[in-house]
């Protein structure tokens, strides 16, 4: 989404813009925003950005992986469209495998020949077989063809120790062991770099309903068998808490105490929004009410207060701030695509899960000293996905859009952002912000600001100062609900935004239920 304009197209768009601008003047009141580059915070982690993609539905089998023999265009089994979307996203880091299944994950299962490999069931999602085709050098490959990050999710709940730290040493060493040997006869002489590992996942539910106490115990005993070069060693995840859970990570503070031989560079937590707020009835995906967009956004906000109240105590025991706090699952979590497998957990993407990431990008930036991994969930045909697929078909979604937007914040510096008033979105006896900003240096010298209106109904005017241009992209759409399908795939995208700024200042319309990056220029 390169900026390439015509002199006459960008002599339209000012104007276009400026019309707005005098138009929604007459009837709204002008909020004045800043940015102070004077003092700059914390460095925003690309992998605040990171994708999360678990054996689930067709989140991995047909959305990524279709195999060398598919009718689907692929590169090694690879589907090239998804492929392409992905390295087009910059994808910073892939979380793998679960989730839940990878409690249940054993990773012997997914290396040698893939006609050799045991069908086993997923018993997680949708009791149906797993062939593992896919496994640790197909995830792997993938990961080196986008040039992300890798993230390898441990199985504590029923592995053992011994089959952690093995599977650790296949993928890590370089030394002369029968393990080694296994995985140069597996097509990969040299050790695969392995960014991230973690300790067992959600063990508080599926990853084995265990209290803060015991998980604690066994994380100590399973990081201390963990080992790996100096230089391939991963920094250690341990499994958190959820939602308003504050105790996993005061418990896990308070017993492990990291030091030579046991590693906890950081504890994850998971939080998923539901539009009713109630798991049974979760809210439906497209067609929904003002009151379930509302809700939504009411919702995903509370994020803020559960990073919080973790961060505070992290602070008390972890002053020197050596421990990430990771939000290794987030995103929003609706009632299936009717006709769909339950186990799948498929559902559609519109505008609002856009703004809705926008607002949650906002707050992981503001602690972005702790928070230094997000992994939204997941990354195809799952819950909050980038893409969707339906075998050849594929449609990239509004949130896949919203992160696309913002990959300037990657590994940029967090800048302060102030307004002149608060404007709040009422809805019954309920507000929220109607206006949530983030602003920061990117790595090519130019500031940025991202934006959301969260209003159904109201546009906001904006006055900026002291900068060189504001041009960039908006995504929004006439209706709450505006989602690409298979058969109108391009209903939703980004469309340019350039205002006309004279002598460093410029007023701006931002629309209802919309978001916008804006790049500011070298300030």
């Amino acid at each position: 989404m390169k900026m390439r304009i015509t002199t006459k197209i960008k002599q339209l768009l000012i104007l276009s813009a400026s019309l707005l601008t005098l138009s929604a003047t007459a009837k709204e009141d002008v909020v004045d925003i800043s940015v102070d580059i004077t003092k700059p915070g914390s460095e925003l982690n690309k992998n605040i950005y990171g994708q999360f993609m678990e054996h689930l539905g067709r989140g991995i089998y047909e959305g990524i992986w279709v195999g060398k023999n598919s009718f689907i265009p692929n590169k090694e089994g690879y589907r090239l469209d998804v492929l392409q979307a992905l390295k087009d996203l910059q994808v910073p880091l892939l979380r793998w495998p679960g989730g839940c299944f990878a409690d249940e994950y054993h990773w012997q299962d997914g290396i040698g020949p893939r006609e050799s490999r045991p069908k086993t069931v997923n018993s997680n999602w949708g009791g149906v077989i797993e062939d593992n085709a896919f496994g640790t050098h197909e995830f792997f490959a993938l990961a080196e063809m986008l040039g992300a990050e890798t993230y390898v999710n441990g199985n504590l709940g029923t592995g053992t120790a011994r089959e952690m730290a093995e599977w650790l040493h296949y993928m890590t060493s370089d030394a002369d062991t029968t393990l080694v040997a296994q995985r140069r006869a597996n097509g990969h002489p040299k050790p695969f770099k392995v960014d991230y590992f973690a300790i067992g996942n959600e063990a508080w539910g599926c990853g084995g309903n265990m209290t803060p106490d015991y998980y604690s115990d066994l994380f100590k005993q399973y990081a201390g068998f963990l080992k790996a070069p100096t230089d391939n060693f991963p920094k250690i995840i341990a499994s958190g808490g959820t939602d308003t859970q504050t105790i996993w990570t005061e418990t896990l503070l308070e017993k492990v105490k990291p030091s030579w031989s046991l590693r906890m560079d950081a504890i994850s937590h998971h939080y998923y929004t539901l539009p009713t707020g109630k798991w049974d009835v979760k809210g439906s995906a497209t067609g929904f009410s003002e009151q379930e967009w509302f809700s939504t956004l009411y919702n995903t906000l509370k994020i803020e207060d559960f990073i919080q109240a973790n961060v505070a105590i992290m602070d008390k025991f972890d002053p020197e701030k050596k421990i990430g706090f990771y939000v290794d699952e987030w995103g929003t979590w609706y009632d299936v695509d009717k006709g769909t497998n339950p186990g799948f957990l498929y559902q559609q993407n519109t505008l609002r899960d856009a703004v809705l990431t926008g607002l949650n990008i906002h707050i992981f930036n503001r602690y972005a000293d702790r928070v230094q991994m997000t992994n939204i969930a997941q990354m195809v045909n799952v819950l909050q996905a980038m893409i969707l697929t339906d075998k050849e078909k594929m449609v990239l979604t509004p949130t896949y859009y919203a992160f696309k937007m913002h990959i300037p914040f990657q590994d940029a510096v967090s800048l302060p952002v102030s307004l002149s008033a608060t404007p709040r979105y009422q809805f019954d006896d309920e507000s929220i912000p109607a206006l949530s900003a983030s602003a920061a240096k990117a790595k090519d010298g130019n500031t940025y600001l991202s934006l959301v209106n969260t209003s159904v109904s109201n546009e906001m005017m904006l006055k900026l100062q002291n900068i060189k241009q504001a041009e960039g992209w908006m995504l929004t759409g006439d209706k709450m609900d505006t989602h690409n399908t298979f058969e109108q795939p391009n209903n939703i995208a980004p469309t340019m935004f350039i205002a006309a700024v004279s002598e460093g200042k410029t007023t701006i319309t931002i629309p209802a239920k919309s978001l916008i990056v804006l790049n500011l220029g070298k300030l």
